[in-house]
């Protein structure tokens, strides 16, 4: 399988400020630099669009074949544990085609978990 034909949804709750979406736009931007040939996407449950069925839509229509769908949570809450499976399940129904893999929460990945501890004890900037 092609880097284009496995696309990534980074999906997380949303906001109405505009501003909080950028770290998360920020990683989007970083994986598209790193494999430009990757499409990459930003989903989110509620606030703010788009969500991640317009998002799966516009993948599938630009070909992909894969989907990894990544919880940008720090920890397995109610909308990783319940309400993305519940999505996920009408995505799959919807795009029956399409092989879609759930990661788990971003913040329960152990790399995750040493980078915020090792920022967490950095010197205060000057």
């Amino acid at each position: 399988m092609t880097n284009s034909s496995s696309a990534v949804v980074l999906f997380s709750h949303g906001s109405r400020d505009p501003l909080w979406r950028a770290p998360l736009e920020a990683v989007a931007t970083h994986i598209q630099a790193e494999q430009p040939h990757r499409p990459v996407a930003c989903a989110y449950l509620e606030l703010c669009e788009p969500n991640i069925a317009q998002v799966v839509q516009t993948l599938v229509a630009q070909g992909a074949a894969a989907i990894t769908v990544v919880p940008m949570f720090l920890g397995t809450g109610k909308h990783a544990r319940e309400d993305l499976p519940l999505l996920v399940s009408e995505l799959r129904a919807q795009h029956p085609s399409i092989t879609f893999h759930v990661q788990q929460a971003i913040g329960e990945d152990a790399r995750m978990t040493a980078l915020m501890a090792h920022i967490a004890c950095e010197a205060p900037a000057t």
